[in-house]
């Protein structure tokens, strides 16, 4: 077999490269078992919660009080939004006295949301709120099919419109990474990482187009198999007290970086 000239070459480790990153991206989509298990054998317990679930899918109840009775921004003090889901609930109501202490950062995260569900709320839990920086954090239940089966492209589609959201509202957005995660305890068998990796990679080209400050978690958290350390999570996908020191320095520099940053405005 004749060698490959230098330009063949390199367009073919090119390849190999996307590849490698993307590996796992194609798979078909993961989705709850609940959403396609025969109804003969749905429990009475499980109705109840997907009841609860469709009369309220975005979850809009949950934020509406504190949302209500949180005094307006206060021009020259900047506000900032965690938006996300349990990887942000996460931080705690006081996280930001815990983690950034002094900075009375807004927590408005949910456990289990997708981005369907986040992009629904937005309004209400973020662009309301009058912030000057959001920190939107979302994408894993998506891959582990939470709410049904999500492409990467619907994934992409749902946080582009969280950006264009709060660019057409002067606030400036920080997007994050999605954090390693090799299994998913609740649905096991999707072998996110290459998704996630995938992923991440479009959203960090995302953020440079845009002129968005990229808030990249997973290379400084991930191990050899594209997953967590228990140190840093238990379960393998939500942070510990460890995890979560690990990754506020890297929040706050994000949110300096925004901060100092011009608007953009659509």
């Amino acid at each position: 077999m004749s060698r490959l000239s230098l330009p063949v070459a390199a367009a073919a480790a090119v390849v190999l490269a996307v590849s490698a990153a993307c590996a796992g991206a194609s798979e078909d989509p993961a989705v709850n078992p609940l959403l396609s298990r025969p109804v003969a054998e749905v429990k009475a317990d499980e109705v109840r919660f997907m009841q609860q679930r469709l009369a309220d899918f975005a979850q809009l109840q949950r934020y509406r009080g504190e949302n209500a009775a949180l005094p307006a921004a206060v021009a020259g003090q900047p506000r900032v939004v965690f938006f996300g889901d349990s990887i942000t609930e996460g931080w705690g109501a006081t996280g930001s006295d815990t983690f950034f202490p002094g900075k009375g950062y807004l927590n408005r995260g949910i456990s289990g949301q997708t981005t369907a569900q986040m992009l629904l709320r937005f309004r209400q839990d973020v662009v309301a709120l009058e912030p000057t920086v959001v920190v939107v954090l979302a994408g894993t239940n998506d891959i582990a099919g939470n709410t049904g089966p999500a492409t990467q492209r619907m994934i992409e589609d749902n946080l582009h419109s969280m950006v264009e959201l709060a660019q057409a509202h002067g606030i400036k957005v920080v997007l994050s990474s999605v954090l390693p995660v090799s299994d998913y305890p609740w649905q096991p068998g999707v072998h996110p990482a290459g998704k996630i990796r995938a992923l991440n990679a479009a959203l960090k080209g995302y953020a440079a187009r845009q002129a968005l400050v990229y808030l990249d978690y997973h290379a400084p958290l991930s191990n050899a198999d594209g997953g967590l350390d228990k140190a840093l999570a238990e379960d393998g996908v939500h942070p510990t007290a460890a995890g979560y020191a690990r990754m506020a320095p890297l929040a706050q520099a994000a949110i300096d970086a925004a901060l100092t940053a011009p608007a953009t405005r659509r």
